[in-house]
């Protein structure tokens, strides 16, 4: 093999492995830091073994959200070429073979779902479920109305939960259902989006929008706002979490999420935006610096200020 034929080889492995890579959706892995949920209201922040196992499950749960993601992109291979921004996407686009995606898959469920058995049995469990949750989303149950978005809410929760299994603590109940409130609030705030935005070409887009409309959702997202909300104040003032965290100050980090919420359903309902979660938050500038308050106002009180 001569030394252009080698680097002409080395450029086109480089460049599958970046579409390969692209394709698996990196932008969308931000949710999966809900992994750290645990470890940051567990008061375990600072042991490093327990950060260890936590940054290992993050990693897991993003090899496995990409995995995920190749399996969509090949289940909807031709639908996204007729679509005018899915169709740029590396599968639909040409720029990786079915073949490469499917080994992709392979090597990467093996490995994540491998690791997972390996680190903790009950992670496993939970990290498989949390695969299985995802293909039979992307397979039926992304067609069925509202359990699609609750399909999407578990998710949210296995996260949850796999933080604090892999850690080796309890998850709080209020810590789970405030993840299934906000995720439900999430997921009807995005069908929302899409509805508006797509108008009549939005059935084409997603099937289940067809059992959809703004009416609809609007009543959905009032009633997941303000379980949210309340759900979250009462975490905050609740005996048992006074007790496992040793202060009472949470509760002032209420404001964060009132304004947290109304930020969103803002750009939800004024700005047509909210159709990607995950692109608001590194696009919005309130919204990060929101975030960024309420994390660093919940260390403060949660380890230093009692």
């Amino acid at each position: 093999m001569t030394n252009i034929t080698q680097q002409r080889f080395q450029r086109d492995h480089l460049s599958t492995l970046k579409y390969v890579f692209l394709s698996m959706r990196p932008k969308q892995w931000i949710k999966n830091f809900l992994v750290f949920a645990a470890l940051v209201f567990s008061k375990n922040i600072f042991d490093l073994s327990k950060d260890l196992n936590a940054f290992i499950g993050l990693i897991i749960f993003c090899m496995i959200t990409g995995c995920s993601y190749l399996i969509n992109d090949l289940l909807d291979l031709e639908k996204d070429k007729l679509h005018p921004s899915k169709s740029q996407r590396p599968l639909a686009a040409g720029k990786i073979k079915k073949t490469t995606a499917m080994t992709a898959i392979a090597i990467t469920c093996f490995v994540g779902i491998f690791l997972a058995f390996y680190m903790n049995k009950f992670f496993g469990i939970i990290v498989l479920a949390f695969f299985l949750c995802n293909l039979g989303y992307s397979v039926y149950l992304k067609n069925i109305v509202i359990i699609d978005v609750i399909t999407i809410a578990a998710g949210f929760v296995l996260r949850v939960m796999g933080g604090a299994v892999i850690i080796s603590v309890v998850a709080s109940h209020w810590l789970i259902l405030c993840a299934i409130l906000l995720s439900l609030f999430l997921g009807f705030s995005k069908r929302r989006h899409e509805l508006i935005l797509l108008e009549a070409d939005a059935t084409s887009h997603r099937k289940v929008l067809e059992h959809y409309s703004p009416y609809f959702l609007d009543q959905m997202i009032a009633v997941v706002t303000a379980s949210t909300l309340i759900c979250y104040a009462l975490y905050t003032m609740s005996k048992d979490t006074i007790e496992k965290l040793g202060t009472s100050k949470l509760i002032y980090t209420i404001p964060f999420v009132l304004y947290g919420i109304f930020r969103y359903l803002y750009l939800v309902h004024q700005k047509k935006e909210g159709g990607d979660p995950s692109e608001v938050i590194f696009t919005d500038a309130p919204i990060i610096i929101n975030v960024t308050l309420w994390v660093i106002t919940s260390i403060v009180f949660v380890y230093l200020v009692h």
